[in-house]
């Protein structure tokens, strides 16, 4: 995989934990990359917006995962290793790194996953294309769905087919009003927003829990306002709230 673009490396790649950790799963004779910062990190510095929490990706399976951290004296914690996610511990501070996935089979709230190498295959799985972009401690900026062209639109355009994307998990159509709402973005991608609303019902499949969780991050974003008076969520709040 090339690298898209350079950014300038940010206070938190010289972090010495997270330099530590890609030292453990980037070793001798391993594709480079074997491990990347991964999604809202990435997104966040190019749009100029705080980093909060640092994700990777890596082409290692958890158990190659586990067993190289623990061989770096690094702690780990086994949070969501049934979805291919371990956890790099260091004091209050942690790390998720998810092996690169291709969903099998999905019924709209859960997915059954295979672990690859491809990272295009790992990205086309993703929400939105935003959130498909990778980088390294360099600041080398990775890009295979294009999403760096819908940074600079301000544009949460879905990866491939949005009707696909929903009906792999519907909790995409809240995300696609909440990053609206996160980032203050005044134009909805039409054919995002037309999928969403062909597929309101789906919300209806899933937790309460899900679906609060997603709500209150809407409430307390900066553009909240806005967006939950906005017509194009308030028929979303009717279907959620008949």
């Amino acid at each position: 995989m090339t690298p898209t673009t350079t950014i300038p490396q940010q206070p938190w790649m010289a972090d010495p934990d997270l330099q530590a950790v890609f030292a453990a799963l980037q070793g001798d004779g391993d594709p480079v990359p074997s491990v990347l910062c991964v999604g809202g990190c990435v997104r966040d510095v190019l749009m100029d917006r705080p980093v909060v929490d640092v994700d990777l990706a890596t082409i290692h399976p958890p158990d190659i995962t586990m067993a190289r951290l623990a061989a770096a004296g690094i702690d780990v914690l086994e949070i969501g290793i049934e979805h291919g996610t371990v956890v790099a511990r260091f004091g209050h501070k942690l790390f998720q790194i998810t092996t690169l996935r291709v969903d099998v089979e999905t019924d709209g709230r859960h997915a059954q996953v295979a672990y690859t190498d491809d990272w295009t295959a790992d990205a086309s799985r993703r929400d939105f294309t935003m959130n498909a972009l990778y980088a390294d401690l360099d600041g080398n900026v990775f890009d295979p769905l294009g999403g760096m062209a819908d940074v600079e639109a301000r544009r949460v355009r879905f990866i491939g087919d949005p009707h696909e994307r929903i009906k792999e998990d519907a909790l995409r159509i809240l995300r696609f009003f909440r990053f609206h709402a996160q980032f203050d973005l005044l134009s909805y991608d039409a054919d995002g927003l037309s999928a969403c609303h062909a597929h309101f019902d789906l919300i209806a499949n899933l937790s309460g829990e899900r679906i609060r969780e997603e709500l209150f991050k809407i409430l307390m974003s900066p553009a909240a306002n806005r967006v939950v008076n906005e017509i194009e969520f308030l028929d979303l709040f009717l279907e959620l709230f008949p």
